[in-house]
């Protein structure tokens, strides 16, 4: 069964990760990564930093195509922003996500997401989750998921620290290892997997766990 580590105090706030957590996208064209592959063609060699700088700087499609070097004007860049609007029409809800937020909720416990992501894509979590606590974006913050400057920004949003805070999320090193190198309490969501000490199959099951220990 999970466990709550002696060092830290129950959870006031639970923080979750977005996609792949909360929602997911039912129809993937992926246009960033069909952008940067499309800056290659024309030329430009990839820098390492390139997928981290597009999740931590407010552009849209046609700006990041800038920031890459790419004409405005480039046919392809009209097919690019199509998939995008048909990417983020396609965003749904897990099916647990509203009631395991709903249960938390009601008990008091505050809610927040925290998420790697290039701008647009936060359009649909704030439209299909509105009543969140707080929200934080890689984009806003300057700094992506496992690095300390994001989680240290849920906890000033919320004006909570770092100890009271409960993360879960698909991503081990981002939603688990690196919030719990913070001081926070990390959870990993593995919907194919199998319950562990500290892994969840389904956020309902996790939603449980913090109710009982709070």
């Amino acid at each position: 069964m999970a466990s709550i580590s002696n060092d830290n105090a129950p959870p006031q706030v639970v923080v979750f990760d977005a996609f792949g957590t909360l929602l997911r996208i039912g129809i993937r064209k992926q246009p960033y990564l069909q952008l940067m592959r499309l800056a290659r063609e024309c030329g430009r060699k990839p820098l390492p930093d390139d997928a981290r700088v597009l999740m931590t700087q407010e552009l849209g499609l046609f700006a990041a195509a800038e920031w890459l070097g790419l004409p405005a004007t480039l046919p392809a860049l009209a097919v690019l922003e199509q998939d995008l609007f048909s990417e983020l029409s396609s965003v749904q809800l897990f099916p647990d996500a509203v009631p395991a937020i709903q249960m938390l909720q009601e008990a008091g416990i505050r809610v927040a997401v925290c998420s790697n992501l290039a701008a647009p894509y936060a359009i649909p979590v704030k439209l299909l989750l509105p009543n969140l606590d707080a929200y934080c974006w890689s984009f806003t913050v300057g700094a992506i998921k496992s690095e300390p400057d994001i989680y240290q920004q849920v906890a000033r949003q919320l004006d909570c620290p770092l100890s009271n805070l409960a993360m879960i999320g698909d991503t081990l090193e981002a939603d688990c290892l690196g919030p719990r190198r913070c001081g926070m309490q990390g959870f990993h969501l593995s919907r194919d997997g199998s319950p562990t000490a500290d892994t969840f199959t389904d956020l309902r099951s996790f939603a449980r766990f913090v109710l009982d220990i709070v």
